[in-house]
C-alpha cells in the first residue's frame, strides 16, 4: 500500500498494515500482523504521556489550510467539498495511534488464530466460490490462488472485519494531530486522488483506523500504485468486488517479486551440529548449499529449487525450522513480520489441502515483552555481547549477541530470547 517500490514499513509500524513492496525486506520482526490480528495487549507501562486534547477549532483550521493545499495540488473543489465537508476528528484514531503496546503474543499463539480450522474451512469455501476469478489471476500475475486467498484471509477475514473507520477522517485526524503526520497527510492526498479518479464514494471508503482500506488492506498511495480493476467496469473496487481484490493482491506480490511456480517455502529438519548463525533473513544460498549443510524437508524427498533461500526458526532451536525463498520475501513485503509471512503461508497451503507445520512449538517458553527485551539488550551490552542500543526489537544485532552470550554458558545459540535467558543475565 504505498509509492512505487519506496521503503515504507511505515504502515507495518503505524498500523501492523500492508506495506509496499521494497527492494529488501528487513530481518527485524515486530511479531505481529495486520491491525486486526495482530492481537496485542497493552498493560499500561509504556503508555505515552497524554497530550493537551485538540479542539475541534484547532482542527478546522488544520482542515482549511488543509484544503487550500490540496487544490494548490490540482485537486479541483467540488472534490474537496464531496469527501471533507463532513470529515470529523476523530479521538479515537489518536487514542490507538498513541498507544504503545508492551506484550507481544507468541507466534504459535498468534498462529493459532490466524490459521484457525475456521479460517481454513473458510478459506477453502471461499477459494471455491471464487476458482474462476483467482485462476485468472494466477494466469495473469503468476501468483497461486491459495496465496491470494490467504492474504484476503488474514488482512481481514475474508471481508468480515476490514474496519470501520472512515479513511478520509482516520488520515486526517492523523495528518493533524498524529505521530507521522507528514505521511497520513501524503496519504491523504492520495485517497483525495482516489476519489477524484472515480474508484470509490467518499461514503464507501472505509477501513482500519490507520487509513488501510478494504478486503486486502491497502494504503491510498498503494492503491494508486497497485490497484487494478479485475472486472473491467472501469472502477478499483478493493470494498466491493471480489475480481478486483484479487487482481490488486496479485498485482502487488508480483511487484514485490513473487516467482511463479515456486512454493514459499518449506518446513525442514536440521542437523545436531547446524550453525544456528546461518539461520537469518540475510543468509541467502541455493537449496542445494543447504542441503549439503544437512537441511532436509520434513515431507518429500528433496527440497524445492531455490536460488536465493534462508533457514528460518521462529521459536528457536526447540521449534520448527523453515527453508523460505523468493516468494516469502515477497508475502514480508506486503507485511514486514515473519510471524505475518508464516501465516499466509502456513494458511495457503492448509487451504490447497497440504500438510501445515509439523512441527511443535516451545509453548513453556514464555518470550519477552518490549520492556524486558530493552533490558535484554542492556544486560547484553553491559556483558561485553554488542547488540547496539537498546530499542526493544529482536532484530539481526540482537540475535548475533545472544547467540554468543548462548555460547558462553553452554546452551544452544539460536538467539532465541526467552525469559529464563532474561533471568540469567539478571542473575
Amino acid at each position: 500500500m504505498k509509492q512505487m517500490l519506496t521503503t515504507p514499513l511505515l504502515l507495518a509500524l503505524l498500523a501492523g498494515c500492508q506495506a509496499a513492496p521494497t527492494n529488501e525486506a528487513s530481518a527485524a520482526d515486530t511479531a505481529v500482523s495486520s491491525e486486526s490480528e495482530a492481537g496485542q495487549q497493552t498493560n499500561g507501562e509504556d503508555a505515552e504521556v497524554a497530550e493537551p486534547e485538540a479542539t475541534p477549532e484547532d482542527f478546522a483550521a488544520w482542515l482549511a489550510a488543509f484544503r487550500r493545499d490540496a487544490q494548490a495540488q490540482g485537486i479541483k473543489e467540488t472534490t474537496l467539498d464531496r469527501a471533507l465537508d463532513d470529515v470529523r476528528y476523530r479521538p479515537r484514531v489518536i487514542e490507538l495511534d498513541r498507544s504503545q503496546p508492551e506484550f507481544v503474543r507468541p507466534i504459535w499463539q498468534y498462529l493459532d488464530t490466524a490459521v484457525s480450522a475456521t479460517r481454513i474451512d473458510t478459506g477453502q469455501r471461499r477459494l471455491a466460490a471464487h476458482r474462476d476469478t483467482a485462476r485468472q489471476m494466477e494466469q495473469r500475475f503468476g501468483v497461486s490462488p491459495e496465496i491470494i486467498v490467504a492474504i484476503w484471509g488474514i488482512e481481514s477475514n475474508y471481508g468480515s472485519n476490514f474496519g470501520d473507520f472512515s479513511t478520509l477522517e482516520a488520515l486526517a485526524t492523523l495528518a493533524f494531530d498524529g505521530r507521522r503526520r507528514d505521511f497520513a497527510r501524503a496519504e491523504l492526498l492520495a485517497a483525495l486522488r482516489i476519489l477524484e479518479a472515480g474508484d470509490i464514494s467518499p461514503g464507501r471508503m472505509i477501513g482500519s483506523w490507520a487509513g488501510a482500506m478494504g478486503h486486502t488492506q491497502f494504503i491510498p498511495s498503494s492503491f494508486e500504485a497497485y490497484a487494478v480493476d479485475g472486472d473491467d467496469d472501469g472502477r478499483r473496487d478493493i470494498w466491493g468486488s471480489i475480481p478486483d481484490v484479487m487482481a490488486s493482491t496479485a498485482n502487488y506480490l508480483a511487484r514485490a517479486g513473487w516467482q511463479p511456480g515456486q512454493p514459499w517455502g518449506v518446513e525442514v529438519a536440521l542437523t545436531d551440529d547446524f550453525d544456528y548463525s546461518q539461520a537469518e533473513l540475510e543468509t541467502r544460498r541455493a537449496s542445494q548449499a543447504w542441503a549439503e549443510r544437512g537441511v532436509r524437508p520434513l515431507a518429500g524427498k528433496a527440497l524445492p529449487e531455490f536460488e536465493s533461500a534462508s533457514v528460518i526458526l521462529p521459536a528457536g532451536a526447540r521449534g520448527p525450522a523453515f527453508l523460505v525463498g523468493k516468494n516469502f520475501r515477497a508475502i514480508l513485503r506486503y507485511n514486514n513480520a515473519t510471524s505475518y509471512a508464516l501465516a499466509v503461508g502456513s494458511l495457503a497451503n492448509e487451504i490447497a489441502g497440504r500438510a501445515g507445520i509439523l512441527g511443535d512449538w516451545p509453548r513453556d517458553e514464555q518470550p519477552l515483552m518490549r520492556r524486558q527485551v530493552r533490558e535484554l539488550q542492556r544486560l547484553l551490552n553491559e556483558r561485553g555481547f554488542e547488540v547496539g542500543q537498546p530499542d526493544g526489537i529482536m532484530g539481526p544485532n540482537t540475535r548475533r549477541g545472544l547467540r554468543a552470550y548462548q555460547r558462553s554458558i553452554g546452551e544452544t545459540p539460536d538467539g532465541f530470547a526467552t525469559l529464563r535467558l532474561l533471568e540469567r543475565l539478571q542473575g
